[in-house]
């Protein structure tokens, strides 16, 4: 593991043992549903690769609308504090603010108890690393999520960890879990031990993709990046950095979706 991801890690199993009670959770479960191509969109203040995000006055609920409107099939909302400037606070008010729209908590997640913290917050959705849980760990999370419908985009970095992921979607019980659209495989472009983009990583991939829905992540600014990406068999992509410095973001989803529902047709 990276010193990034191992800094990431420490942090977050810190904030794990801190979880006390959790009230129950009172907001329901929104589904994915998926078309051709789609779009996750994400809200983050910070990035430890491209800076400030977004600025003080800066309305999360209104871009999380911006968003649904623009037809995102779910929001991704990032509550790591101590490098992304996250929190759950966040995501509850997108939940709040797009009740109709699955909300996603990206975070560092190392144990099945910030899943159900994500789940008593209203998120309909996690993000998982592969790379930073060994295989009990892994199963343990997945299964927590999986108890209460939640769908996880689970993230592979390279062939290891897709190969891992590969077995585990072997078993009938995770099959059956990415055919209902629960869980989903993402490739991330981006290297947690340079912060770079590895603008490769997709297309040296693409061939080894799971039967899953797959997610490519980092990196895709444009319509013609999003075509390229469905091209290659992704049919989602996860736009964070994009869309935070889109003076029109439910325009930038809407033409990328297009973009990629059009390749995927063609």
């Amino acid at each position: 593991m990276s010193d990034f991801l191992q800094s990431m890690a420490e942090s977050s199993t810190e904030r794990a043992a801190a979880v006390g009670e959790l009230p129950q959770a009172d907001k329901p479960v929104v589904p994915l549903q998926l078309g051709d191509f789609d779009v996750i969109a994400e809200i983050k203040g910070r990035s430890p690769a491209e800076g400030d995000l977004s600025s003080e006055d800066d309305d999360r609920a209104e871009r999380a609308r911006q968003y649904a409107r623009g037809g995102a099939a779910a929001i991704s909302v990032l509550t790591e504090p101590s490098r992304f400037d996250g929190s759950l606070e966040h995501l509850e008010e997108v939940v709040a603010a797009v009740p109709d729209t699955p909300v996603m908590r990206k975070d560092f997640l190392v144990d099945p108890v910030q899943v159900r913290e994500a789940r008593s917050a209203g998120a309909s959705g996690v993000l998982l690393i592969a790379t930073m849980l060994d295989d009990n760990k892994l199963r343990d999370t997945l299964d927590c999520a999986f108890e209460d419908n939640m769908f996880v985009l689970l993230e592979s970095f390279d062939e290891n960890d897709l190969a891992r992921v590969s077995k585990l979607l072997g078993e009938a019980s995770y099959a059956d879990m990415a055919a209902r659209d629960l869980l989903l495989v993402g490739i991330n472009t981006r290297d947690l031990r340079t912060l770079a983009v590895d603008n490769e990583r997709l297309a040296t991939l693409a061939p080894k993709l799971p039967a899953a829905p797959c997610v490519a992540e980092s990196g895709l600014r444009s319509a013609e990046d999003v075509a390229d990406v469905a091209a290659m068999g992704y049919r989602l992509a996860l736009v964070g950095t994009a869309l935070m410095r889109s003076d029109d973001p439910e325009a930038l989803v809407k033409t990328m979706r297009r973009a990629g529902a059009a390749k995927v047709a063609a």
